[in-house]
């Protein structure tokens, strides 16, 4: 049958993403420096076979077949891999290969620049990424915008003018919230030096909890956190750790867990078919953030926390109410990583306007030290005192990874709308969180979004799982009520 053949063709596929996957997993965490440029040519060499088996003339007609078909699956798979395969075959093999030569040299370049806090180090090979971002932009669709084509990439159906939205309407609404905090005494950060491999411990203790399964995944430690999935039994997800930051090292694994649990939970079985795959970034990151944001910093797990911090980490002073408020403190700062819910989107704001001046050819690479900084401190109110904590912080750009940003906000609309919805059907959720019993959350996520992968595109499984909702006023109801519990703001 030519469904078999198909799905054996994509099965194929799906096995060397994992390969490439497992090099780029190296790549962040035990690579040695000097092989950055035998990396760079083993990835260039795997995508030019893996985009070979993507524009492979048979799809078009197994796709062909499979009109009108009857089985979901097989709906699918037809509306999934005829997208990738219109995009793929407009992409010549040599940009494809020149792509991901440059994506290994501009992670490496990142990564001395960041260090050195340099960007002039990162100029060039930025300067490069995003030439051929442009040309494989136009190569899919030289009629639509180019940022529009990358974004579909990550969230199919995301336009332009619904990100300004979207952005305009979190703005106005986070406005008032942010200012009735700033009227408040602050809350007090966690800077306690803490052991490193005593809080590895705790971030593993917390990852089982929560139900990671370390038989079919591992936590290590890299620059940038990130979570890579290489196929059934092998998801892994990475921290940093740093020794007067535990929150922000613990929250880092925690979203790393959320994106390791929807990985673990995709439906394997269809493997092959496109569908045991992720319905978007933006519906992955809604894995994350509901992890780390509506479970890991409620009051609840906060109290269940310090009852597991009490047992790992020996004398340090962490009760559950300081916890609490720490994790929630509000502040205008310069690191994304690092920010408070109310003012993240912010962040993903000034990376949003930025990406869309370089494609429009608004702004040059050269020029991007300075956009940021002013951004910063137009929005944040805040300036970066070096390229480090500046424009160098994110390893998005150095990886190819433009049009990702917007997928964060999504994500937190989107993990938002779900909390609400938990909140709803199940009245003892907190009380279960508070006794460290997270396995009717996890079982939710898997019935309302991890068991589905590709089934349905985002907007209809987010309907599927939640009903009509509005996901901006779901999320700004939500940050206030939080901000009520630790500052005691009240929403006008």
């Amino acid at each position: 049958m030519s469904w078999d053949a198909l799905v054996e063709h994509v099965g194929r596929i799906e096995t060397l993403e994992g390969v490439m996957g497992t090099l780029g997993w190296d790549e962040q965490t035990m690579l040695p420096p000097k092989g950055s440029a035998l990396r760079g040519a083993q990835r260039a060499l795997l995508a030019e076979l893996s985009h070979g088996w993507t524009t492979d003339p048979r799809i078009e007609g197994w796709l062909a077949e499979l009109e009108g078909a009857a089985d979901p699956v097989q709906r699918a798979c037809r509306r999934n891999l005829g997208r990738t395969y219109t995009r793929e075959r407009r992409v010549p093999p040599e940009l494809v290969g020149a792509m991901a030569r440059a994506e290994s040299e501009g992670f490496q370049a990142w990564i001395e620049a960041k260090r050195d806090s340099d960007f002039a180090r990162f100029e060039g090979p930025l300067t490069r990424i995003l030439e051929l971002s442009l040309r494989r932009a136009e190569a899919i669709d030289p009629r639509r915008h180019p940022y529009e084509v990358t974004l579909e990439a990550f969230d199919p159906g995301t336009s332009i003018d619904s990100l300004r939205d979207m952005f305009g309407r979190l703005r106005d609404g986070l406005g008032p919230l942010l200012d009735a905090i700033a009227a408040r005494p602050q809350v007090e950060p966690i800077e306690d030096e803490i052991d490193p491999a005593a809080q590895e411990a705790l971030h593993r203790d917390v990852a089982r909890a929560l139900g990671y399964d370390f038989d079919g995944g591992r936590l290590d430690r890299s620059v940038h956190p990130f979570t890579s999935g290489h196929g059934p039994g092998d998801v892994r997800i990475t921290t940093r750790i740093e020794p007067r930051d535990l929150l922000s090292g613990l929250g880092g694994t925690i979203h790393e867990v959320g994106h390791g649990l929807y990985e673990q939970g995709l439906p394997h079985a269809h493997a092959g078919t496109t569908v045991a795959k992720p319905a978007s970034y933006g519906l992955h990151e809604s894995q994350s953030r509901f992890w780390e944001n509506f479970i890991g910093r409620s009051r609840p797990f906060c109290g269940w926390l310090a009852g597991r911090a009490r047992e790992l980490l020996p004398g340090a002073d962490l009760s559950a109410e300081r916890l609490f408020r720490a994790s929630n403190r509000v502040e205008r700062g310069l690191i994304r990583v690092h920010a408070d819910e109310v003012t993240y989107n912010l962040h993903i704001v000034v990376r949003f306007e930025i990406e869309l001046a370089l494609f429009e050819g608004r702004l040059s690479v050269k020029e991007l030290p300075e956009a940021w900084n002013a951004r910063y401190e137009e929005y944040l109110g805040v300036c970066p005192p070096d390229d480090a904590r500046g424009v160098l912080q994110d390893v998005h750009w150095g990886s190819g990874a433009f049009g990702y940003f917007p997928s964060y906000t999504l994500g937190n609309l989107y993990a938002a709308s779900l909390g609400r919805a938990l909140e709803e059907e199940r009245p003892t959720l907190w009380d279960d969180v508070g006794d460290g019993r997270f396995g009717e959350v996890l079982a939710f996520l898997r019935d309302r979004v991890h068991q589905h992968g590709h089934l349905d595109e985002t907007p209809e499984r987010m309907k599927a799982a939640v009903g009509e909702r509005d996901h901006v006023e779901d999320l700004l109801s939500y940050l206030w009520q939080r901000a009520a519990e630790v500052y005691g703001v009240e929403r006008g």
